[in-house]
């Protein structure tokens, strides 16, 4: 009836997207290394954990990938037949190659359903379950999750609760005539479409604040055990015992909980009533 692909983009050029958050060259090889690390530790295991495993994940690296990487690549998606990596040229290429390969891989289907993930962040064991769970043969839906957490590995480890709408974590279930897929628009462009489904009830994701990030910055909020989520957003043994040792306690940054927590939710409620004002353009 339908089929499910969770896409990540990698290292592709893009010849708008050249620096971190500091002033950092991207796509170096020392990036890379990084980039990889993150991946295996944080993203790769959360993906691989999960409890529906229905789906197909499509991995975009660029052509211009050094051999040495792209045998690491190959080696750490090896476990797992359901996990595909393509090399293209860079993000010019991005969108077709999507398209080419699920069009040709889901002749059989009436619906498709695209989500994405980024390379460096987590998902709950149950987001793919969860996100199929809303599947109603819709022609058009966008599924939107707007809780989660953020964890900040460096320079110190903290974990809070974060909320965000038109978020990068979201999915798209369409009619399997031409498909647009989840990646046809950025994802803060969704708050334009009305064809839009908020699941608000569970927590489905992490994003991992560290200091390459392009544009994220920790702003999560409140006191929360990592002991408590753990089991449910699979990581890597050495980044779990790391986190279990080293993370700060809630009451040395507990004013900047209150900051963040102001903060993310004057942002919700502000992109909310927009949203309900119709103040974005709808499609």
């Amino acid at each position: 009836m339908y089929k499910h692909y969770l896409i990540t983009r990698f290292n592709l050029r893009n010849k708008n997207w050249e620096f971190t958050k500091n002033n950092e060259t991207l796509l170096t090889r020392e990036w890379m290394t990084h980039r990889i690390g993150l991946f295996s530790n944080f993203c790769l295991p959360s993906v691989a954990n999960q409890s529906n495993t229905n789906f197909k994940w499509l991995l975009f690296f660029d052509i211009t990938t050094d051999q040495d990487f792209k045998s690491e690549i190959e080696k750490l998606l090896q476990p797992y037949t359901h996990f595909k990596p393509f090399y293209i040229d860079g993000m010019d290429a991005f969108h077709s190659s999507i398209k080419d390969y699920i069009i040709e891989d889901s002749k059989d289907s009436d619906y498709i359903i695209t989500s994405r993930i980024d390379n460096d962040d987590c998902i709950h064991r149950d987001y793919i379950d969860t996100i199929q769970s809303q599947f109603q043969s819709q022609d058009f839906m966008a599924i939107d999750i707007l809780k989660g957490y953020s964890l900040q590995i460096s320079p110190e480890i903290m974990l809070g609760k974060k909320e965000h709408i038109f978020n990068p974590f979201i999915s798209l279930i369409e009619k399997n005539d031409n498909p647009k897929t989840v990646w046809f628009s950025d994802h803060n462009m969704w708050k334009k479409e009305s064809r839009r489904i908020e699941i608000a009830d569970k927590r489905l994701w992490m994003s991992i604040i560290h200091e390459k990030n392009k544009v994220n910055e920790f702003d999560g909020y409140d006191n929360v055990a990592w002991e408590t989520i753990r089991a449910n957003f699979k990581v890597s043994e050495h980044i779990d015992n790391k986190v279990t040792n080293e993370i700060i306690s809630h009451d040395k940054w507990r004013y900047l909980s209150f900051k963040n927590k102001c903060y993310v939710n004057y942002v919700l409620a502000s992109k909310k009533f927009k949203k309900a004002l119709g103040l974005y353009k709808i499609k």
